[in-house]
């Protein structure tokens, strides 16, 4: 059955990141700003030719190559670990890869990542729902493995 639900659950968050991409590209204008929760939370459509704070721009074959490895790597460790018993380390796999594809399948399709969530309330980057995936995934992944030193597992 997990054989069965973690690839949908990818299949799923990909979807949903490149559904909210589409209805951003669709309904806000490039560079215009929606208040969605004043003070709080913005949608601002900015296209990202770069990584994490649009670091290293135009380098879009070296984010290829880079994507290619992390989600080959994290779709070894799922294979590798999907009989595991750590939620942390299954759900931060699941998220590296479905936040790795949804950016790669912009940076294929359109040659730069869709960001559009903005919080306004402190000064960072605006991103979108595969940035968060990958964020999440990683920190998940420090739990799992800050987890099983703590317990002296080993796999």
């Amino acid at each position: 059955m997990r054989k069965i639900l973690l690839p949908f659950t990818i299949l799923l968050l990909v979807a949903f990141d490149q559904l909210s991409k589409f209805l951003v590209v669709r309904s806000i204008a490039l560079g215009e700003i929606v208040n969605v929760i004043p003070n709080l939370v913005s949608l601002t459509y900015l296209k990202n030719t770069g990584a994490a704070f649009s670091i290293l721009e135009n380098q879009q074959w070296f984010f290829a190559i880079i994507s290619i490895l992390v989600l080959g790597a994290a779709s070894y460790y799922l294979i590798k670990f999907i009989q595991s018993d750590s939620v942390w380390l299954l759900a931060g796999l699941i998220l590296i890869i479905s936040g790795g594809l949804g950016n790669f399948i912009d940076r294929l399709r359109l040659g730069y990542v869709v960001d559009m969530v903005h919080l306004d309330f402190v000064d960072f980057a605006i991103f979108n729902a595969a940035d968060t995936y990958l964020s999440l995934g990683v920190l998940l992944l420090i739990i799992a493995l800050w987890r099983e030193e703590k317990n002296g597992d080993s796999h």
